[in-house]
């Protein structure tokens, strides 16, 4: 495949998904384009799409949520805007497919490393909002987030396992939980964390697996609040 027909079903890719096309493609591909592959990559659209997508998010959440506080809004914003949010929203709209990878970092899988889809995404962004302005970038963020902005839940759900568990332990002058690692298994860009989390003699302890050592202690943390409480998120 040539370079300009590689370019063409960018567009067209971006078009489809995006429901934008773009006025200059260059941009496109730039925001594509990992920094592995070349000196002109998506680096700085991803310091602008961060900001975005942060700004616009806020502005959401502040019209459709009148009631929350500050500190659940920001809870709430940070549900959404997120790295394991935003590289599932990248994988929904095949982003791996699409980004411009170095060789070393194609053949170590680095299309789907939940980093470079989330980074991708935030670039893109950055990209309509320089190339179509505003309004296109709003329009943009609402679409991608509308399912889960509609599916997010209400305040004190938003708060972490790890949270409510150090909240119901201490609510009851407990002690806080600990948590260990157990192990790490898998390569770099697909390793999976195992961790424990024990609250003393009050209950065996409860183990989670993650990609992360924080999604692993969330799941062990969650796996320890049903079995003391009966709690189902």
């Amino acid at each position: 495949m040539n370079r300009k027909t590689a370019a063409a079903d960018r567009n067209e890719w971006a078009e489809t998904e995006f429901d934008y096309r773009f006025n200059d493609p260059a941009l496109l591909e730039q925001a594509l384009t990992h920094s592995s592959a070349s000196k002109r990559n998506n680096e700085r659209l991803e310091f602008l799409g961060d900001a975005v997508l942060g700004f616009v998010i806020a502005g959401q959440l502040f019209e459709s949520r009148p009631k929350d506080a500050e500190g659940a809004l920001t809870r709430a914003r940070a549900a959404l805007v997120n790295r394991t949010t935003l590289a599932e929203i990248g994988r929904e709209l095949a982003i791996d497919t699409q980004i411009i990878l170095g060789k070393s970092e194609l053949q170590a899988g680095g299309a789907q490393r939940d980093s470079a889809l989330a980074d991708t995404l935030e670039a893109l962004v950055g990209a309509v909002f320089v190339d179509g302005g505003h309004a296109a970038a709003v329009r943009l963020v609402q679409r991608l987030f509308k399912d889960r902005l509609a599916a997010l839940p209400r305040p004190p759900g938003l708060k972490d396992a790890k949270s409510r568990l150090q909240e119901w332990l201490q609510g009851r002058g407990l002690g806080l939980p600990s948590y260990a690692v157990d192990s790490e298994r898998g390569s770099d860009h697909a390793k999976v964390f195992v961790v424990s989390c024990d609250v003393g003699e009050l209950a065996a302890p409860t183990r989670g697996a993650g990609s992360s050592r924080r999604r692993a202690e969330q799941e062990a943390a969650a796996t320890m609040l049903r079995g003391l409480t009966g709690e189902h998120e």
